[in-house]
């Protein structure tokens, strides 16, 4: 299964008709071919890396937030603890399965008063064969044909659970904020659930800190730690203390990471300049681009003010960049931009070509009222 396109209606502050598109619009390159994209069939390529970029405030978690909650859909066939109402949203979903495109359709309901998880209404679900010749018209509405759904499901069940049959992890995503104390025994968990070896471990450690030569988990909330050639053992309270914030969440995203790569499943990222040295991110984002390694076609999208990221990106229509008016909404770089493909897209930032600039005279405006402030 791979997620292709998503369209969503009254989801957060989105505008209408909300686009994100995986399916590569653009031409493809022999290079592109080997490092930028992934062919899950026949002249069917999805992208490697996706980037979503813009100023503060400009809907770059929110375009996240969607595609967790369509692979939390695809997954787990339901929609429960997201930090939003759900209340009327619209969603259509295109995915790949199986030789099939599948066109999954749905208007949520929120289940009670806070919003605790999500009802499935007018549920359609539609496929159509998927065939080389009819890549350029892959959305195109009237060649879907219903699927026969027996049977019959809790409200807050999507009926994708038919056609994909087992709950699996489609993505994981990784906001900026970090879980503290817990995120020591999610290490571990993701460990066993991935089957991970734990000696990849000491390899993560030892990006992130030298001096730490083995972490072991003797139950949820105590471990053992080889630190400066002296062994003791720690409760996850005294690590938070111990550990350098980049290092905790490092070692988690960076162990994700690994299970992404292996397992195939997508890993979504909020402000990733957040959690890596630049150094690591572009590590980062080789792995995902070095087929020895993702094997398995899994995808890495992630959300940045670290426009120097974008000179990484060979293509265009793998970047979306985010505005918010009274509405957010998403411009694809290919499709709403005329930039040539030789010139660095930093410089094209810098330049305010997608006009995501700070505002210049706000801020001379702040500069004057400190000024009267200290004056005063």
């Amino acid at each position: 299964m791979k997620l292709l396109h998503v369209i969503a209606n009254n989801f957060k502050n989105c505008n209408d008709s909300f686009e994100i598109d995986f399916v590569s619009k653009s031409k493809k390159t022999a290079e592109d071919k080997e490092y930028e994209l992934q062919e899950i069939a026949d002249d069917l390529h999805v992208y490697n890396t996706m980037a979503f970029i813009g100023k503060n405030a400009s809907g770059k978690t929110t375009a996240v937030e969607l595609l967790d909650a369509c692979y939390s859909i695809l997954g787990d066939f339901r929609l429960d603890g997201k930090p939003y109402s759900y209340e009327n949203v619209e969603l259509c979903i295109d995915f790949y399965h199986d030789g099939f495109i599948y066109r999954y359709e749905t208007i949520l309901k929120n289940a009670d008063s806070i919003a605790s998880k999500a009802i499935f209404m007018k549920q359609r679900l539609r496929k159509k064969k998927y065939y080389k010749s009819k890549v350029k018209a892959l959305y195109n509405d009237k060649d879907f044909v219903d699927v026969e759904i027996t049977g019959e499901l809790p409200e807050d069940t999507s009926i994708l659970f038919f056609v994909l049959k087992k709950k699996e992890t489609r993505a994981v995503y990784f906001d900026s904020f970090g879980n503290g104390a817990d995120t020591y025994r999610l290490i571990f968990a993701t460990l066993k659930d991935y089957h991970i070896r734990p000696a990849l471990l000491v390899k993560v450690i030892s990006i992130f800190d030298e001096n730490i030569h083995d972490l072991q988990m003797l139950d949820d909330h105590n471990f053992k730690l080889s630190f400066c050639n002296e062994t003791r053992t720690v409760s996850d309270k005294e690590l938070i203390y111990m550990l350098s914030s980049g290092t905790t969440k490092g070692m988690l995203l960076y162990i994700l990471m690994a299970a992404s790569l292996q397992q195939g499943f997508d890993l979504i990222i909020d402000e990733i300049e957040n959690h890596f040295h630049k150094t690591l991110v572009e590590n980062m984002i080789s792995l995902y681009k070095d087929k020895t390694v993702n094997r398995n076609n899994a995808t890495l999208i992630f959300t940045t003010h670290y426009c120097e990221l974008l000179d990484l990106f060979n293509r265009q229509d793998n970047i979306y960049i985010a505005k918010s008016n009274d509405k957010v909404y998403l411009t694809n770089m290919y499709d709403g931009f005329n930039i040539r493909s030789e010139l660095l897209k930093s410089r094209q930032f810098y330049n305010n070509v997608f006009r995501t600039a700070v505002n210049y005279d706000e801020l001379m405006q702040l500069k004057k009222e400190l000024k009267v402030w200290k004056n005063s």
